[in-house]
């Protein structure tokens, strides 16, 4: 998550066996192969600090390790099932920390009306401000993505709310903005408690302070709340840019 406003993206690719390419998983369903639904997360931090007591490496475990494991964690789920309609992309941005680049080049590969929704994943390593199965999309109010992931998760323990910092302008600080910015229903899922969360770009957000069972929740939860977004049953509302800054 960015100190200000929200990546190149290096992302992975089996066709081509590297890390500078896309993971794609590609529609079977006639129709829909050309629409996009996106899972992203950043994989960059804030590399060197200053050492103290003798650790300088920014691990950035929850900032956003944590959302890249998401990103990798569905991409195998939806291999797995092999059973989307629309193409899956699974994207780990570069840069967010210095303003997103990778996520801004990545938008322009894509024509933004193909793209149905974007799901980043940015900070799910703690529990979000409600405790244990829940979490929050940034620019709920924008689409009507997170009543579509509420309707998807109805009878289960878990809940999905609308930002509960929206002075904070999160919706603008991680790399849906970069797509959001182009009409994409593009939100950030995070549980983040920015007003009191102390590892935040410190030297001290590592493996050790991140939830291993809450993430895993808030993961099968993304999974199961995008199913019928993935099966092109469901098309979030679009964010309308000129309400954006």
């Amino acid at each position: 998550m960015e100190d200000g406003p929200p990546a190149c993206p290096t992302v992975i690719d089996r066709r081509y066996g590297n890390l500078d390419r896309l993971e794609s998983l590609s529609a079977g369903q006639a129709g829909k192969k050309e629409e996009y639904v996106i899972f992203s997360g950043h994989y960059d931090h804030l590399g060197i600090l200053k050492p103290v007591k003798g650790d300088s490496i920014a691990n950035g475990a929850d900032d956003d390790a944590s959302g890249t494991t998401a990103v990798i964690t569905l991409a195998k789920y939806y291999k797995k099932l092999n059973n989307n309609a629309r193409t899956l992309i699974f994207a780990a941005f570069t840069a967010e920390e210095i303003g997103g680049f990778g996520s801004r080049y990545f938008s322009k590969q894509f024509k933004a009306d193909k793209v149905m929704a974007m799901f980043n994943i940015e900070m799910i390593g703690t529990e979000s401000k409600w405790g244990i199965n829940s979490a929050f999309i940034t620019g709920y109010e924008r689409t009507d993505m997170g009543k579509i992931l509420e309707k998807n998760l109805s009878g289960s323990q878990f809940t999905f709310y609308p930002d509960p910092y929206p002075q904070q302008q999160l919706f603008y600080r991680s790399d849906n903005a970069s797509l959001a910015r182009q009409g994409v229903p593009a939100h950030t899922i995070s549980t983040f408690e920015i007003d009191v969360d102390k590892h935040y770009h410190t030297l001290d957000d590592d493996i050790d302070h991140l939830d291993m069972k809450n993430m895993a929740a808030i993961i099968r939860s993304i999974a199961i709340s995008s199913k019928t977004i993935v099966e092109g049953k469901d098309t979030p509302t679009r964010v309308d840019t000129t309400q954006l800054r």
